[in-house]
C-alpha cells in the first residue's frame, strides 16, 4: 500500500496539486486583503457605512442596549445577528476571484491553442490539421511531403 502511494506521490500529480493549493490559498488571502482593505473602505465611504457593520438583530442580547452601535457591540451584548455586510464582502471577493480565474483560464487556453496551431499544418486536400513532421494525412491518407 505504501509502495502504491509512493508511486502516486512521485508521479508529479500530487506535487502539482500541492503547489496549486498553496498558490490558491495565498491568492485568496491577497484577494481578501484587497477587498477588505482597499476596495471596501471607499465603497463604504460612498455608501456612508462600513459594510462589515451591516447587520440585523434577530434576538436582543442579555444587555438590551439596542440599537447597537456596531456589530462588535451587538456580539458583546450577546445579541443574535444576521451579518449581511460580511456576506456582501464575501460576494465581492468571490466575484473578483471568479473574474481573475476566468481571465487566467482564457489566457492559458489562448496560449495552448497558439502552441497547437504552430505545431500543426493543414492538409491541402482535406484541410485537417496534421503534425508538422507528418508525411501523410491521417484523415485522407494523402502524401504531404516533408516541407513545413
Amino acid at each position: 500500500m505504501f509502495k502504491e502511494f509512493k508511486e502516486f506521490a512521485l508521479k508529479g500529480n500530487l506535487l502539482d496539486f500541492a503547489v496549486g493549493l498553496i498558490l490558491g490559498t495565498a491568492f485568496a488571502g491577497l484577494v481578501n486583503s484587497f477587498v477588505e482593505d482597499v476596495l471596501m473602505p471607499p465603497i463604504g465611504l460612498i455608501w456612508g457605512r462600513d459594510f462589515t457593520n451591516l447587520f440585523a438583530v434577530l434576538k436582543e442580547g442579555a444587555d438590551a442596549s439596542a440599537p447597537y452601535a456596531s456589530l462588535q457591540a451587538a456580539q458583546d451584548a450577546g445579541a443574535v445577528t444576521l451579518n449581511y455586510g460580511a456576506f456582501i464582502n464575501l460576494v465581492i471577493t468571490f466575484l473578483i476571484v471568479a473574474i481573475v480565474l476566468f481571465f487566467l483560464v482564457k489566457g492559458f487556453n489562448h496560449l495552448r491553442r497558439t502552441r497547437e496551431e504552430v505545431a500543426t499544418k493543414d492538409c491541402p486536400y482535406c484541410l485537417t490539421a496534421v503534425p508538422l513532421d507528418a508525411t501523410r494525412c491521417p484523415a485522407c491518407t494523402s502524401e504531404l511531403g516533408t516541407t513545413h
